[in-house]
């Protein structure tokens, strides 16, 4: 209980004088960039949402309400909200009709480590890629094979695409 009544009055302190915001965001940042992280898989990007996050939460500090709930709670909303949007944002960015998978047609080697690493894909975003860049399936054809939104299969296959890019940097760096 005491926890929540230091929590409240740091709280209380940041509405009056934002520079008091700096010890709330010390004690949840750990929290909302795993949370972060763990959805968006790349360390730029989740560094970005989390700046993201807290810059909201200092701009709305003096709008949130004590409810016993602990702070970290309000803050996954706002980071909740900023990673649908985040991928609302590259979903429309990667709306080509067939994004470029991370190869080169010339090099069996490579080609080889790609097929190997979309094997060790989630089974998910491995159905994705293949039906996608096997079987050229559209999108839209996809989700309803799969049962799943259109949306939901553009993230899948932008987690695969990032996923295998990555990989494949690394393997060849």
């Amino acid at each position: 209980m005491t926890d929540f009544h230091s929590e409240q009055e740091r709280i209380e302190a940041a509405k009056l004088d934002p520079s008091e915001f700096g010890r709330l965001y010390e004690d949840n940042f750990a929290r909302i960039y795993s949370y972060i992280i763990f959805r968006v898989r790349n360390r730029a990007t989740a560094e970005d949402l989390t700046s993201e996050v807290f810059s909201e939460a200092l701009a709305g500090i003096s709008r949130f309400e004590w409810h016993g709930v602990p702070f970290w709670g309000w803050l996954l909303k706002i980071a909740s909200r900023t990673i649908a949007d985040h991928f609302r944002r590259v979903i429309v960015e990667t709306d080509s009709p067939t994004p470029e998978l991370p190869s080169i047609p010339d090099d069996p080697e490579r080609n080889a480590t790609l097929y190997q690493l979309v094997d060790r894909l989630p089974q998910a975003q491995r159905q994705v890629i293949r039906m996608r860049f096997v079987e050229q399936k559209s999108i839209r054809e996809i989700a309803v094979a799969l049962g799943r939104s259109e949306g939901a299969v553009k993230q899948l296959q932008f987690r695969a695409v990032e996923t295998l890019r990555s990989q494949l940097e690394d393997c060849h760096a």
